[in-house]
């Protein structure tokens, strides 16, 4: 009696066990069911777009009033900078004046006259580039001591030109001076060299220059004037 009722307490443990598991499962369901999980779902892989190049039709190509003067104006502004860039070229190349380290000095022939004297004063341009000179010298006598004569350069009436120089041209003043000791002179000072000071220039040059220069050292000048010669 006691054996069979053991069996049956067992038998019954067993049966509420299982009716518990299945209630467990069936609650768990029933959870489910009025709360779903919602889930992300998953992303799709990444597509990569083809590259599509732009055909051009004739439709997008047609040119429009507006375009056709859109070019126009464009067309017409780069032949002007053209046009401008050449002459600022032509501007930035013109010549400068010519300067006294650039030009060589030398005073040519004397030409006697009754008692006159003439001779060119002739500036070459040694320098590599075209330069030009206008106007007139400044002269100052030297004896053979290397002392100062009185000198009194004259200036012409003639209207100065400017004379352009080109690498190893020249221009020349024609200057004029007496021998003839006038006023109160009674001998004149004879020079040994001649300082030539460029029309506009401060430096100077100086030559040989063998004269008797009387009337207080008065050398009559011309203004430049293209070539070496009188």
């Amino acid at each position: 009696m006691r054996v069979t009722t053991s069996r049956t307490l067992a038998a019954g443990a067993a049966a509420l066990a299982l009716l518990a598991t299945g209630c467990a499962t069936s609650a768990a369901r029933s959870a489910a069911a009025a709360h779903p999980v919602t889930q992300t779902p998953p992303r799709p892989a990444a597509q990569t777009a083809p590259h599509t190049t732009p055909q051009t039709t004739r439709h997008a190509t047609a040119a429009t009033p507006d375009t056709a003067a859109d070019a126009g104006r464009a067309t017409a502004a780069g032949a002007a900078s053209v046009r401008y860039g050449a002459a600022a070229r032509t501007a930035g190349a013109a010549p400068a004046r010519c300067r006294t380290t650039g030009l060589r000095a030398r005073v040519g022939r004397q030409d006697p006259a009754a008692g006159n004297r003439y001779a060119p004063l002739v500036l070459t341009n040694t320098s590599a580039k075209t330069c030009w000179v206008y106007g007139f010298v400044g002269l100052v006598l030297i004896d053979g001591r290397g002392d100062v004569l009185r000198t009194r350069t004259r200036r012409e009436s003639v209207t100065p030109h400017r004379v352009t120089l080109r690498p190893g041209a020249s221009a020349h003043a024609r200057l004029h001076w007496t021998v003839v000791p006038s006023g109160h002179e009674t001998r004149c000072p004879a020079s040994a060299r001649l300082m030539i000071i460029p029309p506009d220039e401060v430096a100077h040059l100086e030559v040989p220059f063998s004269a008797t220069v009387c009337d207080d050292g008065r050398i009559d000048a011309r203004p430049m004037a293209p070539g070496a010669s009188l």
